[in-house]
């Protein structure tokens, strides 16, 4: 495999940090649900594993794209996809703290993700050994 673009390191460490904030996120939820400070506890425990979950899957992710796993791709996209609306709401919520860097993140995420050089990396280099050797398999065959 050939070295790995930085537009993939890049695009990899945006939905790497995206995670890390999940799991972050849930780390500060599941202590507050532990401590008793959480509201409604049966909810806060449902957050907890939520963000837990899908900041670790987030991280699995991205370190899929850094290996050239082409199943990295659609998750990455729907992330993004996903932390737009959140952005919004947060941004009309008045708390543009955390909205502009989730929607600067999502969008950035999503351009490089989406760009050619990942794609290429995400390609199969194979493709054309495949191609060849069923063009030897058929000629044999028809002999």
């Amino acid at each position: 495999m050939s070295k790995r673009p930085s537009i993939v390191i890049a695009a990899a460490g945006l939905q790497g940090l995206e995670g890390l904030a999940a799991v972050g996120f849930g780390l500060f939820s599941g202590v507050e649900t532990a401590l008793g400070e959480a509201v409604d506890p049966t909810s806060a425990v449902a957050v907890t594993v939520l963000a837990l979950g899908g900041g670790l899957a987030m991280l699995a992710c991205a370190r899929m794209l850094l290996n050239a796993d082409t199943r990295s791709r659609a998750p990455i996209v729907l992330t993004q996809l996903f932390a737009l609306p959140i952005a919004w709401s947060l941004w009309q919520s008045h708390q543009p703290a955390y909205a502009i860097p989730l929607g600067v993140v999502a969008v950035l995420a999503l351009v490089l993700v989406l760009s050619p050089p990942v794609t290429a990396w995400l390609a199969p280099e194979d493709g054309d050994d495949d191609d060849s050797e069923d063009a030897g398999q058929k000629a044999g065959s028809g002999s």
